[in-house]
């Protein structure tokens, strides 16, 4: 039997794996993952990594895989003479890579995790036999939150769902989960979307429903094009079976849908903050409605809950009703009743880092948006907060943050400039908000920018007003990443109020 026509029938957990050849490319926790579920399996397993955590390298040998460590800047003799009949990467690696490039000339099948997770999905299965559903999401911006209110959605509703994908829980822990669930709420990078379109088995991956929240230029290096990554997103509307959610304000979404290959009866389901149509979700004087899951669609509308709701719950910005409203369309679609939905929505709070008040001090607020690491999240940023000293700049990843500052930028108070490519965001605001301060921060060390930043920004914004840190970009260049960013910050923040309450004369600071 041809390498090929073998991998055609693993569409089980209880296929045939065993002595399968099987190259894993990264050590991360979706690598261990992988390599992790092939080995129980019975398939031949070599892992080939750059680095490693010292316990998933002590583990390896323990679960019966092979690791080879060091560079895969080419392809390694191991790899070639180990012969594999799939290679499965870890997200990391763009369709560029050595390794890649060479498995495609091979003709050897790639694969990502989440291909592997789905063939294997029944694993656990429900009371009635079958594997859980699977709702994709997808978004330039927004997917963690829509994927952790969908979750919150579901599991209100009676339904024992569990995120997880990029949201940092690998699908193949969630799937091999003794517990078992009913629906797994899968939030997927741009990345393994690209793996995903590269299965070569006709409707290999069905999911119950999807949504791509929204389309902006990023990462456009690893896909090496902003069409490639608009392909890429585009893969998780295919084969879905009963709703395609999209976002009427995004005209890339809607032509997503449109042109997707899906199950002949799925409906194509839309959300903005505008008065819904037949089939969408919206707002109508402050609330938020469902036409899109109730039998007088034409009429009627079902209520889920209210702006003021939210806004007493600090889920009112535009962007996160946004989500709130993508989010509840996909519970919908799998029976969760508005009740419910108002409920959940009542106890649900957003994660560290977005569009996070850190302190509220002398009649400033101090505003911890790290994870708006492009620039559309920090376009939605600035328009929650408009008149906002803005923190912005870090490693802009090939994407021209100009036309960010051209359509927001001059909303800002003024603007602060952080990171290794300031000059770009410099540059921007002296083409296009040239009316708007800006002031550089050139601190070498990753442990004086937050300090100097927030120095700077509380002698601009004085005795009122909002200091917004919303990159726009992201920042390996001087952290570890958003959260070490965000963290950084709100330290800052409050050595600089600590300082200000021991000040005896009672002064303010200012900016040097």
């Amino acid at each position: 039997m041809s390498a090929e026509s073998r991998l055609a029938t693993l569409t089980s957990w209880n296929s045939d794996w065993s002595g399968l050849r099987v190259a894993v490319l990264g050590l991360s926790m979706t690598g261990f993952a992988v390599a992790d579920t092939l080995t129980e399996l019975g398939a031949k397993v070599l892992v080939l990594s750059e680095s490693a955590e010292e316990e998933y390298e002590r583990l390896l040998p323990v679960i019966g895989a092979e690791l080879e460590l060091g560079s895969l800047a080419a392809v390694p003799q191991t790899l070639v003479d180990f012969e594999p009949e799939v290679v499965i990467a870890s997200p990391g690696f763009s369709p560029a890579h050595p390794v890649i490039r060479w498995a495609q000339s091979e003709g050897i099948a790639i694969w990502g995790d989440v291909e592997l997770a789905w063939r294997v999905r029944d694993k656990v299965t429900r009371a009635d036999g079958t594997p859980a559903e699977w709702v994709l999401i997808t978004g330039t911006n927004g997917k963690t939150t829509t994927t952790q209110l969908t979750a919150s959605l579901l599991v209100e509703g009676g339904l024992r769902a569990a995120p997880c994908g990029n949201i940092g829980v690998p699908v193949l822990d969630a799937v091999r989960d003794p517990a078992g669930f009913d629906v797994l709420v899968v939030e997927l990078s741009s990345h393994q979307l690209w793996y995903i379109g590269q299965s070569q088995l006709e409707g290999q991956l069905i999911p119950y429903a999807s949504v791509c929240l929204n389309l902006a230029d990023d990462h456009l290096v690893w896909h090496g094009s902003a069409e490639a990554y608009r392909a890429a997103k585009s893969f998780v509307y295919r084969n879905t079976k009963v709703a395609c959610v999209y976002n009427k304000a995004d005209e890339a979404t809607r032509r997503m849908v449109e042109e997707a290959d899906v199950v002949e009866g799925a409906r194509a389901i839309g959300f903005d903050l505008g008065t819904p149509g037949p089939s969408d979700v919206g707002i109508v004087e402050g609330l938020l409605v469902d036409r899109a899951f109730l039998d007088d669609r034409a009429r009627s509308a079902l209520e889920l809950t209210t702006l003021r709701d939210l806004e007493e719950a600090g889920l009112a910005a535009p962007h996160i009703v946004q989500n709130i409203l993508a989010a509840s369309a996909l519970a919908r679609s799998l029976g969760v009743e508005p009740e419910a939905i108002h409920s959940a929505l009542q106890k649900f709070a957003l994660d560290a880092h977005r569009i996070q008040v850190v302190a509220r001090h002398a009649g400033v607020t101090w505003v911890d948006d790290s994870k708006a690491t492009n620039p559309h999240a920090a376009a939605s940023s600035l328009r929650a907060y408009p008149g906002a000293v803005w923190v912005v700049g870090g490693d802009l990843k090939g994407v021209d943050i100009a036309d960010l500052v051209a359509e927001v930028g001059g909303t800002a108070r003024a603007a602060v400039v952080i990171g290794v490519e300031r000059e770009a965001v410099i540059t921007a605001f002296r083409r296009h908000a040239p009316v708007v301060p800006v002031f550089e921060v050139d601190a070498g060390e990753t442990g004086q920018v937050m300090n100097r930043v927030v120095e700077i920004a509380a002698g601009i914004a004085g005795d009122e007003g909002t200091v917004l840190l919303a990159p726009a970009a992201a920042s390996f260049d001087q952290f570890s990443g958003y959260a070490d960013r965000g963290r950084r910050f709100a330290e800052a923040v409050r050595e600089w109020i600590d300082r200000g309450r021991a000040d005896d004369s009672g002064g303010s600071h200012s900016a040097h």
